[in-house]
């Protein structure tokens, strides 16, 4: 566990001025949890760029982003076996993927408003709203705080609430792979996906279309299918594969 100090105001994690600032007390009655360790909270809200400012990238929320990952994999995980035991090892792992994508992740972060609290550099304030993934990895920054504090059953409890209508019905994320690749190229500031018909043969009953997504110049995936509109879900859907967004 991380030291009781480890962020208190007065070792540099926040300055004087960012502790007064702030109240955590409306962050905590949406996550139903008040910490015994306001120091955890902290650490998770505090971008590395901000701690760089400070003089000490470990003062940021980096350390507390790779536990939470962790634990918001292994709760969705054991979620998703528990609703759909019908279901192969395969199907729960893209679910997974599709439940804790950072787009996911940043719009739980703006429902929760975590942009109100976390403290950001002067380069990242300037760039106004911040952007998905620093929203993403504060969301876990602040569930590994949460599992530090609340200990699992702590954390499990917000997460199933506020997973809940991803849990029930992950289809709802695995349905499109073509939005999903969009979706991943423009949160990393890439541009639109574009999908190329290479062959079209067969029967008029019966044809199959063979389409290849690319970016730019770089081929990410091909797909076949029965009509040019599931080709193009299966070139995308190869192409998150290739681009490691999703497992195969």
């Amino acid at each position: 566990m991380l030291p009781t100090s480890a962020c208190s105001v007065g070792d540099g994690s926040l300055a004087p001025a960012d502790a007064a600032a702030r109240d955590f007390r409306a962050l905590e009655a949406r996550l139903g949890h008040r910490f015994a360790r306001p120091e955890l909270l902290e650490r998770a809200l505090t971008h590395v760029s901000r701690a760089n400012e400070r003089g000490d990238s470990l003062l940021g929320n980096e350390r507390l982003e790779f536990l939470g990952d962790a634990v918001l994999d292994l709760v969705v995980s054991e979620l998703l076996m528990d609703r759909h035991p019908e279901r192969d090892e395969g199907w729960l792992s893209r679910a997974r993927s599709a439940t804790v994508r950072q787009e996911s992740l940043a719009r739980h972060a703006r429902e929760l408003e975590l942009e109100r609290w976390m403290l950001l550099g002067r380069s990242e304030e300037r760039s106004g709203e911040p952007k998905p993934s620093i929203l993403a990895n504060g969301l876990e920054a602040l569930l590994g705080a949460l599992y530090l504090d609340a200990g699992l059953s702590g954390v499990r409890a917000w997460i199933e609430s506020e997973f809940g209508g991803e849990l029930a019905d992950p289809e709802r994320g695995l349905a499109d792979p073509k939005t999903r690749l969009q979706e991943w190229l423009q949160a990393r500031g890439g541009p639109p996906p574009r999908y190329v018909a290479l062959r079209e043969q067969g029967p008029s009953h019966a044809p199959e279309f063979e389409v290849e997504v690319r970016v730019e110049d770089r081929a990410l995936g091909r797909g076949l299918g029965g009509s040019k509109r599931v080709a193009e879900q299966e070139a995308a859907r190869r192409a998150l594969v290739e681009l490691g967004a999703e497992p195969a």
